[in-house]
């Protein structure tokens, strides 16, 4: 398939090195800054712009890879009339996209990207579409690209967003305060990989609620006062893991005492 991309950003370098890997013809990058365009136009063997008025009007699809601020004026400056456009965030409607082209939607990939990784990771594409006769087409084009796509309105996508967010972005900020904290203790971080690896690797096979281990689970007062004492003079992750094991506590305390 003929593509034009819009962005030349993490998304924009990923989806189009799997696109690229996939067969399919890159016609174009867009985008607004020069340096980082021609980079990814150079990697995909691809022309660029920064134009919008330069944009091919070659391409089956175009896939726009903006920020979700940057995506509710792109209508503003560039119209593609009769062509499918579809844009990449998780918590955005596809409409829009309605103000570039009557044929819009969504090819939202369920992944925390980065342009430096290789390889490229795996991803789900959620795909939707405004009108049913381009659906069978995005989907098909996703299935190239995944091994996992599925349909998904604006409301699936955005709950899915947020499970991704409380998954992925939450847990990593738990592991920012975590390398902190064994930074000042003198500590090794890279000692915690393995229980990392390890608890990613569980999920796969078992439901999360099944396999939640910690002294708040035990109800270890014990091990739960000794903590906050390490803790003492780091407020806010005091004030986390108090959350967390009241919270912990509180989900697994009733489905114990309803076992009898």
């Amino acid at each position: 398939m003929k593509i034009v991309i819009i962005g030349s950003g993490n998304i924009a370098t990923v989806m189009g090195g799997r696109m690229a890997e996939a067969g399919h013809k890159i016609l174009q990058i867009a985008a607004r800054r020069k340096e980082p365009a021609a980079q990814l136009a150079a990697e995909l063997g691809c022309g660029y712009t920064t134009r919008w008025e330069e944009v091919s009007r070659e391409a089956a699809l175009y896939v726009v890879a903006l920020s979700d601020n940057a995506l509710a004026g792109l209508g503003d400056v560039l119209q593609l009339p009769g062509k499918l456009v579809v844009h990449t965030a998780g918590a955005v409607s596809g409409a829009v996209l309605q103000s570039v082209s009557e044929r819009f939607g969504v090819l939202y990939p369920l992944q925390s990207l980065r342009s430096q990784v290789r390889p490229f990771p795996e991803f789900p594409l959620l795909v939707d579409t405004n009108k049913r006769e381009d659906l069978s087409l995005l989907l098909s084009f996703a299935r190239t690209l995944s091994r996992q796509v599925q349909e998904a309105d604006d409301t699936t996508r955005l709950k899915l967003h947020v499970a991704a967010v409380l998954v992925n972005n939450f847990t990593n900020y738990l592991y920012t305060l975590s390398e902190e904290f064994c930074r000042k203790e003198g500590l090794d971080f890279s000692l915690l990989f393995p229980i990392l690896r390890e608890t990613a690797e569980r999920l796969q096979r078992y439901s999360p609620k099944d396999v939640q281990t910690g002294p708040a689970v035990r109800g270890d007062q014990g091990t739960i006062r000794r903590h906050l004492e390490v803790l003492n003079n780091y407020k806010d992750l005091t004030e986390l893991y108090r959350l967390f094991t009241n919270q912990i506590e509180a989900f697994y305390r009733p489905q114990e005492n309803s076992g009898g």
